[in-house]
This record gives structure tokens, C-alpha cells and sequence, in this order.
């Protein structure tokens, strides 16, 4: 599994430039809203879950973004959601609970994630994420991540999740 120096090396040969602020760590929304209050970007809360047949996710969203999980499932095409087990989400994005991030789909080698990401961060100029770890924060441009994901071969799911509907990928 690739840790965050690997990620930081891996952003920095794609030509994404990235920042990243150590912090104490972190295991929700709530927790540093200090911290937070210094970066610029939006920041994001990042849920794994799994769908009754069997079907990985990764949702990305806006911190304060209300996530329905008992409808989301007819949004995306899903079954019915769960949170995934902490040893699958080690397996599949090299992360424990309360590192939840999309950079972890640098370790999802295989593609067995499928991710939703959340209008406001698809279309944001900054994004923040962990690291692959909860005691740091990195900040990348829209435009980088959306690098990120394209040299990973990730396509999201874009949802706006106040109108619970999904809408086209921006392009650059």
C-alpha cells in the first residue's frame, strides 16, 4: 500500500501541486474546525461503504453536506448502503477509519471502489483531504484533482446532494 510520501511523490510527478499542514489527529467533521478555519478550500468528509451486493463506494462531500444513505442508493445505481468494514477499507484504499480520503484511491489498484463525489467539491478551486492519514491535511486545485483521478483512471459519479441528483463531470 502506498503511504503519504508515495502519494506526495505521486501528486508531484503529475505535475499537481500539492500542500499539506500537519495537524493533531482527526476522526470527524467536528474534530479541528480550528484547523480547518486556516486552510483555504472546501473541505470534505469521505465515507466507505458497501451496497448489499457486494458493490464498493466512496463518497467524497462538502463537510457539511448532508448525505441521505437510505436514499443515495437509488441515486447512484446502487444497492441498499452500509459502512464498509475497516479491513476492506484497509485492503482496497490503505486507510483506517477516520482517514477516510479520495486520495486512498491511489491504492485501489484493482478498481473495486466506485466513487461519488460531490458537486461543490468537483467544482471547488481548492480541495482539501487527508493524506492517507488523519494527522495532516493537503490542499490541491479542482483542476489537479480532477488529474488525479484521470491518471488513476477513476471516472466519479457526480452528485449534488442538496437536489439528490447526479450531474455531468466539468471538464477542463
Amino acid at each position: 500500500m502506498k503511504t503519504r510520501e508515495d502519494l506526495m511523490r505521486y501528486l508531484a510527478e503529475q505535475g499537481i501541486a500539492a500542500t499539506s499542514l500537519d495537524h493533531p489527529a482527526v476522526f470527524t467533521v467536528g474534530d479541528g474546525e480550528d484547523i480547518k478555519a486556516s486552510l483555504p478550500g472546501v473541505h470534505t468528509k469521505n465515507l466507505f461503504l458497501k451496497d448489499d451486493r457486494g458493490q464498493l463506494w466512496l463518497v467524497s462531500a462538502e463537510g457539511h453536506a448532508t448525505i441521505d444513505l437510505k436514499n443515495l442508493h437509488r441515486i447512484i445505481g446502487s444497492g441498499r448502503l452500509s459502512f464498509g468494514k475497516p479491513e476492506l477499507m484497509a485492503e482496497t484504499l490503505g486507510v483506517t477509519p477516520g482517514s477516510v480520503t479520495a486520495f486512498g484511491l491511489i491504492n485501489d489498484v484493482d478498481h473495486r471502489v466506485r466513487f461519488v463525489l460531490d458537486r461543490t467539491l468537483a467544482q471547488a478551486d481548492l480541495v482539501n483531504f487527508h493524506p492517507l492519514i488523519n494527522t495532516a491535511t493537503t490542499t490541491v486545485s479542482g483542476e489537479g484533482f480532477r488529474r488525479f483521478l484521470a491518471a488513476l483512471g477513476v471516472t466519479p459519479t457526480i452528485v449534488d446532494f442538496v437536489t439528490m441528483t447526479v450531474v455531468p463531470m466539468r471538464q477542463d
